[in-house]
């Protein structure tokens, strides 16, 4: 174990420095400021195009770095430009902290503490949002947040929005695509994808209604935010998970990875089934183009092995591709006539295929139901034995 360190010992022994974006919050940036003072000079402002008196209160911190924007560009613009400056300086990480008076510079140390412990994790503050004055629409779009980044993650976290934060510069991505109060979001899920450790540290918070000002517009913001996650969604669904997958795969080696995380799992042997027989409907099921995340997505809903579905559901690998498109159509050639029969040859057309698109939508349907509910009910019968031939006599 590392030794403990003093708190002065802390403030010295680590690379950091802190950013204080700020837009027209003239009334509590002073002492925002002069509280960071306590601890640090390493102080980077940056300006976000304020119309207020900010520029006259900041004429009297010209010993510290700032940046001032033109006009107000967001605040992820201004934390972006703030890491480039702080990276120019050399520091190795960057402490941000909001200029509206809701955080304590106090907590800078338990930031420290924790990056002393754990190098090189991304921290974010955790506050209370069950004390008195937290804004209702606060305490929900937290929670939303906090959903959609453990999909997209598979980390859990408590408070995803803080924007005391503490980021290891030099790991997190070096591009990034938003601007406004979304870039929050986009910054965390992209170095948890990168295998930055993402994590929680306690800090106090102060809602005051007379001297908050919150830039935070619902219907822009909540559209961008919404809009953001539909893309980290599709890109974890498509690329992330199966990348994730087939990393594990190799790193413990594809026999071992199949024995330990799927035949010897903590699942339950339903669950076990219910993942192959998902896997099966999906694999053969007419949803082209949406399998992977039609998968994922039922697969995290009914809590399921994804693992298992994701396997189950090459049912449709390329070389079997034919056979799911004949026993497709010859089974809904059982319910639906055509006036023109589908002959599976090298004369068949694509016109030829559109054609019998009926019958093989409801055939693919079908068949999907009925050999997944097959697959489903053969491998509980064989894991079950499985199970039984392995368990110890006593």
């Amino acid at each position: 174990m590392k030794p403990t360190l003093s708190r002065q010992e802390l403030l010295h022994s680590i690379s950091f420095c802190v950013i204080v974006p700020t837009y027209n919050n003239q009334k509590t940036l002073k002492r925002v400021l002069d509280s960071v003072l306590d601890f640090t000079s390493n102080i980077i402002i940056v300006n976000d195009g304020s119309t207020d008196e900010t520029g006259d209160i900041l004429k009297q911190y010209s010993q510290l770095t700032q940046i001032h924007h033109p006009k107000n560009m967001g605040k992820g613009r201004a934390l972006r430009n703030g890491f480039r400056k702080a990276i120019e300086q050399n520091f190795e990480y960057a402490i941000t902290i909001d200029s509206d008076g809701q955080h304590f510079a106090s907590d800078i140390p338990v930031f420290l503490e924790e990056i002393y412990n754990q190098p090189n994790s991304l921290l974010i503050g955790s506050r209370n949002m069950t004390q008195e004055n937290v804004p209702r629409k606060s305490s929900f779009g937290n929670k939303f947040s906090n959903f959609w980044f453990k999909f997209e993650t598979g980390i859990a976290l408590e408070d995803t929005q803080s924007g005391f934060r503490l980021y290891p510069l030099k790991l997190i991505p070096k591009r990034f695509y938003t601007n406004k109060f979304e870039f929050e979001i986009e910054v965390i899920v992209r170095s948890a994808w990168k295998g930055i450790p993402v994590k929680n540290v306690p800090i106090q918070v102060l809602y005051d209604p007379a001297e908050r000002v919150s830039h935070f517009r619902p219907f822009q913001d909540f559209t961008r935010i919404s809009i953001l996650n539909t893309v980290l969604v599709t890109n974890t669904l498509l690329y992330i998970k199966p990348r994730d997958f087939f990393r594990r795969a190799k790193k413990k080696g594809f026999k071992k990875f199949f024995l330990e995380d799927i035949l010897e799992s903590n699942d339950s042997n339903f669950i076990k089934s219910a993942s192959i027989a998902l896997g099966i409907f999906i694999g053969i099921s007419p949803f082209w183009g949406f399998q992977t995340i039609l998968l994922f997505t039922f697969a995290a809903l009914f809590r399921l092995n994804k693992v298992i579905a994701f396997l189950s559901s090459n049912v449709s690998f390329p070389p079997f591709i034919p056979l799911v498109i004949y026993g497709s159509l010859k089974t809904g050639s059982l319910f639906i006539s055509s006036d023109a029969p589908l002959i599976l040859d090298s004369s068949a057309t694509l016109d030829d295929i559109q054609k019998n698109a009926a019958q093989y939508i409801v055939g693919s349907l079908i068949l999907a139901t009925v050999l997944a509910l097959s697959a489903g009910l053969v491998s509980y019968a064989l894991l079950s034995a499985f199970s039984s031939k392995n368990k110890p006599n006593i």
